[in-house]
């Protein structure tokens, strides 16, 4: 079993998104579901809703009406359970060095709740750095 629910429901929508699923089931937690909000209202995935007393169904989005992409090509990790990663509203390009040229989002945890790096920004708050994508 794992201990790290957020890194295996990264893992879950790369590996879907690779094999052109509509659907992908991952661990319901609301650390989970709040990451799943942001990647929504961020353009990346069509729908997240829960499934089951421990799932969420999330419904995937691709470009393309013939030849489907998947919306994003990296996914990653960044603050770990090992060495969490803490930044600073200013700084969030320091960890992420594709945040300098505009690529992609950064998705934080700050004292106002789970948000991307761009309205983290807006409300000068700092905070926890979950993962990266673009």
């Amino acid at each position: 079993m794992t201990h790290d629910l957020v890194s295996d429901m990264i893992v879950r929508l790369k590996n879907a998104s690779l094999r052109r699923h509509n659907v992908v089931l991952v661990p319901r937690t609301k650390t989970n579901f709040s990451i799943l909000k942001v990647l929504k209202k961020e353009g990346y995935i069509q729908s997240a809703f829960a499934y089951n007393a421990n799932k969420i169904l999330v419904n995937l989005k691709y470009k393309g009406w013939w030849i489907q992409k998947p919306m994003f090509s990296v996914l990653s990790r960044i603050s770990k359970p090992g060495q969490r990663v803490f930044s600073g509203y200013k700084n969030f390009s320091k960890f992420c060095q594709s945040l300098k040229y505009a690529q992609g989002i950064a998705i934080v945890s700050t004292s106002s709740g789970i948000v991307s790096h761009l309205k983290a920004k807006k409300l000068k708050k700092g905070g926890e750095l979950f993962c990266y994508i673009s």
